[in-house]
């Protein structure tokens, strides 16, 4: 399944939610759809699945030689922010329930109900009502449903909610696993930290609009205007011998021995590095690349900054 988003636009009222978004979703791959709430996120998926239409531009899923203005039926499954399972009602009368609405046969939803409750280590659990779990259980119940077709798509909106560490660690392997199956992945999240580990392309909204687009290293070629580098050495070393060269934002540790400095983008770091190794004993020298999280927040307040003056 691949997935073409061009020029998309969608307006509600006096609001544009969506401005101009154009990306594409390669089949068997996980995109990342980040932003702030109001970024636009959700209008976008709810025209991915055919909910609403676009005002203008084009939706083009190309799936088992067909063409498409969204989603077909049947080809995605979908995990909402929003829990809408049945509280009273056990584990295994739930999930029966979303495969009877999916038209799976009795046998099948009983081979996949066996699958995922031992793969989310929920099998002692399966005739427990819902209000019984842990949010984080419910989390992987609403998982569950939402992978229970074996669908070559899945959308989720904050997989990892409710979740402790040990369990998003799971989460996140059961992903990884689905992806070597060749299934495709759209998903949005605020741990930025699993999302960076986990995802191949990322697509950063804000305002209805794409503010960068790509895979890691083309993200932070996007929007880091800074590198920063670390390095060390095997005795103490004066900071103004190292104060002459090109570092911004230069800090050392109390012994003097580890430092961390901001660069140019384009610093030729192979010169650098010699710089730095005539100022004493050098013992490591490395770049120390931005956490997406903090390109993340930085684009997203430049982005908002450069709205309110056009507004």
């Amino acid at each position: 399944m691949h997935i073409e988003i061009s020029n998309l636009v969608k307006e509600y009222a006096t609001l544009r939610a969506v401005n101009q978004v154009s990306f594409s979703v390669n089949d068997g791959g996980i995109i990342a759809l980040l932003g702030p709430n109001g970024a636009g996120k959700s209008s976008l998926v709810r025209m991915l699945v055919g909910l609403t239409e676009p005002d203008s531009g084009e939706i083009r899923v190309e799936s088992e030689g067909k063409s498409y203005p969204h989603l077909p039926d049947g080809s995605f499954g979908y995990l909402p922010e929003d829990r809408g399972l049945y509280q009273d009602r056990t584990l295994k009368q739930n999930l029966i329930y979303i495969g009877q609405l999916r038209g799976l046969e009795k046998a099948e939803i009983e081979r996949q109900l066996d699958h995922w409750l031992q793969r989310f280590e929920l099998t002692e659990r399966a005739n427990e009502h819902l209000k019984q779990l842990s949010k984080g259980n419910q989390q992987k119940i609403q998982l569950i449903a939402t992978l229970l077709h074996r669908p070559p798509m899945v959308i989720l909106d904050e997989p990892f909610s409710g979740l402790d560490p040990v369990n998003q660690e799971h989460v996140l392997t059961v992903l990884k696993e689905l992806k070597a199956e060749g299934v495709t992945i759209l998903l949005s999240a605020h741990q930025m930290d699993l999302v960076e580990r986990l995802a191949d392309e990322f697509v950063l909204m804000n305002c209805g609009e794409v503010i960068a687009k790509g895979s890691l290293d083309a993200i932070h070629n996007q929007l880091a205007d800074r590198q920063q580098i670390h390095f060390s050495f095997s005795r103490q070393v004066e900071t103004g011998a190292l104060q002459s060269l090109a570092l911004d934002n230069l800090q050392s540790n109390a012994a003097g021995t580890h430092f961390e400095a901001d660069v140019d983008l384009n610093a030729p770091l192979d010169e650098l590095l010699k710089q730095v190794a005539a100022c004493g004993p050098l013992q490591e020298f490395r770049r120390h690349r931005k956490p997406l999280h903090d390109l993340y927040l930085s684009a997203v307040r430049s982005s908002t900054a450069t709205q309110e003056i056009r507004s």
